[in-house]
């Protein structure tokens, strides 16, 4: 026979209920996920815009700086507007600590992972995108600095005249850089490796970047294109890490490290981890980003990440025999990022 609660009981559980809180759910159905303490101490953040500037007061021959600042810091954002032939090429270098080289120096598109100047659009992650037709383009890329920041464009050669552009700049004093937990050493700093235009012969395996220094993958970019066929998709990408000898293969295939499949045959996708930015069957040529956020690899000594005109592989775990995929000579553009320290 069931009883009645006493009244005292019944107000006790309806206390103690209230106690747990929305986030105590969300802790409990979230135990999981590491967590991470952030200080907001000393945060302050800082940032400019340009509406309908025109900052190329002689055309081609002028590196105009957009934005500067002082101090130790991040960039957490950059948005770039504008409409005329090229815009897709111009250069935005970004200057850390007073250096006289831009450790950062891209051309537009191909810094935020799309190659041939390919319009599509609108997609997004939260890292960057395209949102308009044209331009629109974006990032929230973590860009450290210890002393100061200076970030400038500068139009590719032939542009002459001046030209009418938008941006948005944006950064946050003493904010750290963190990945899947990790928190990156202070004096960490984001470098962009090029190969630009480089013509590998068939089964070449060639460096996208060799450096001897400590640090993080972050980002790869590839742009292709060959006289015949996708073959030269079949290239594993390898990482020789700390000077081994020996690779770690960091994939089966090229449009596979993109998280792609049989050559990219359902088309253009965009997500946060890789996504393919341009294909053209007709004349051979792709365009893809991948990001290592949630897919860490670090290295001590340095790190050697290679690519293969075609593939040869062989003692496998599961297939000892040697396998050769030939692909025609192909012209490559790629865009590795590293956070070093």
């Amino acid at each position: 026979m069931l009883r009645p609660m006493p009244p005292a009981l019944t107000l006790l559980l309806w206390t103690s209920a209230m106690l747990i809180t929305p986030c105590a759910f969300a802790e409990a159905a979230d135990h999981s996920l590491p967590s991470v303490a952030v200080s907001v101490d000393g945060l302050r953040s800082f940032g400019t815009s340009g509406k309908a500037v025109y900052p190329f007061t002689e055309g081609d021959k002028t590196e105009a700086t957009l934005f500067e600042h002082e101090g130790k810091g991040c960039l957490t954002h950059m948005w770039f507007g504008g409409n005329w032939p090229n815009y897709e090429r111009q250069r935005i270098r970004v200057y850390v600590d007073g250096e006289e080289t831009a450790s950062i120096d891209m051309e537009l598109f191909l810094g935020h992972g799309i190659g041939f100047k390919d319009d599509f659009g609108p997609w997004g992650t939260k890292r960057i995108g395209k949102t308009g037709q044209p331009s629109g383009i974006y990032n929230t890329y973590r860009i450290p600095f210890g002393k100061s920041v200076r970030v400038t464009a500068q139009l590719h050669p032939g542009d002459t005249k001046n030209k009418r552009f938008w941006y948005i700049i944006r950064g946050v004093e003493n904010l750290t850089v963190q990945f899947s937990g990790v928190r990156l050493p202070d004096n960490a700093r984001l470098k962009l490796y090029k190969l630009e235009n480089y013509a590998a012969q068939t089964l070449e395996e060639f460096d996208m970047c060799n450096t001897k220094r400590p640090g993080m993958l972050y980002m790869v970019t590839v742009a292709a294109k060959a006289g015949r066929s996708h073959t030269y998709l079949e290239s594993c990408v390898r990482a020789y890490i700390d000077g081994a000898a020996e690779p770690m293969l960091l994939s089966s295939g090229l449009e596979d490290y993109f998280l792609g499949t049989y050559f990219f045959n359902r088309g253009m996708y965009h997500n946060e981890v890789a996504g393919l930015t341009h294909m053209n069957k007709q004349d051979h040529s792709f365009s893809a980003y991948r990001f290592h956020e949630e897919d860490p690899i670090f290295f001590n000594k340095g790190l050697r990440l290679t690519l293969r005109c075609g593939e040869e592989i062989g003692n496998q775990r599961h297939n000892k025999r040697t396998q050769r995929w030939k692909a025609p000579p192909t012209t490559y553009t790629t865009y590795v990022w590293i956070y070093e320290w």
